[in-house]
């Protein structure tokens, strides 16, 4: 019987004492696991074993973890986890912004931090492996499957929260989605408060990379007090 490959988990942590217990747990519970006690370091991994998940740290010795994330979301669609004792809201908002998948506190518990990672991979496994599927809108063309966008011709380089945020706007054509469903459908099972504006500065960077003017959008269109709609002929 072909043995189950292993799903590799990345750790960019400074505290090596965190990085060895969670390598061991991780271990015994079937994962491969790296760790790096900084981001230059961190970053070179990411490259060379291309984990499946990462856990990052925000209090870095060489680059805040922000950059770090934001760094990584240029080139991948990683899931990624932040791990940090930054416990207030609006580090909590940042941390989404940049494209986190989940942020988690410390002082952590072993259990919930391995839950949060089987719950991040299931969600991207369940994206890997939707059937091809290409939503055609003339100059801009979405491939659901590849998860690539091309505007008259050319890759739009996008984000996952990006990518994810024009699927789901595009998968409802001439339909106004209200705020509190693209914020439960971007972000599940996170407590995102109604004047969060994480929402919003997501729309506003993918109005900047596929309209061909950002100030007066024609794919996506703003209902004042309402949400957005997706317009695949113009408005």
């Amino acid at each position: 019987m072909e043995e189950k490959k292993k799903n590799k988990i990345l750790i960019i942590e400074d505290d090596s004492d965190i990085v060895f217990v969670l390598k061991e747990h991780l271990e015994l519970d079937g994962f491969e696991v790296f760790g790096a006690e900084n981001a230059t370091e961190g970053i070179k991994l990411l490259t060379e074993k291309k984990p499946d998940l990462l856990i990052l740290d925000l209090n870095l010795p060489d680059m805040d973890g922000l950059k770090v994330c934001q760094r990584i979301r240029q080139e991948s669609d990683i899931p990624i986890i932040m791990l940090t004792a930054r416990d207030s809201l609006s580090d909590k908002i940042k941390g989404f912004e940049c494209g986190a998948d989940d942020y988690l506190v410390k002082p952590f518990e072993y259990l919930e931090v391995v839950a949060r990672i089987r719950a991040c991979l299931r969600r991207a496994q369940k994206t890997s492996g939707r059937p091809k599927e290409l939503l055609d809108f003339g100059d801009l063309k979405i491939d659901l499957n590849k998860r690539e966008v091309h505007l008259k011709g050319k890759q739009v380089k996008l984000t996952k929260k990006e990518f994810d945020l024009l699927r789901i706007l595009a998968s409802h054509p001439d339909e106004v989605l209200s705020r509190d469903f693209l914020r439960s459908q971007l972000w599940p099972d996170k407590e995102i408060y109604p004047w969060s504006r994480a929402l919003d500065v997501h729309i506003q960077r993918l109005r900047q990379k596929i309209e061909p003017d950002p100030e007066n959008p024609r794919f996506i269109i703003t209902h004042p007090g309402v949400g957005y709609r997706f317009a695949p002929k113009g408005h």
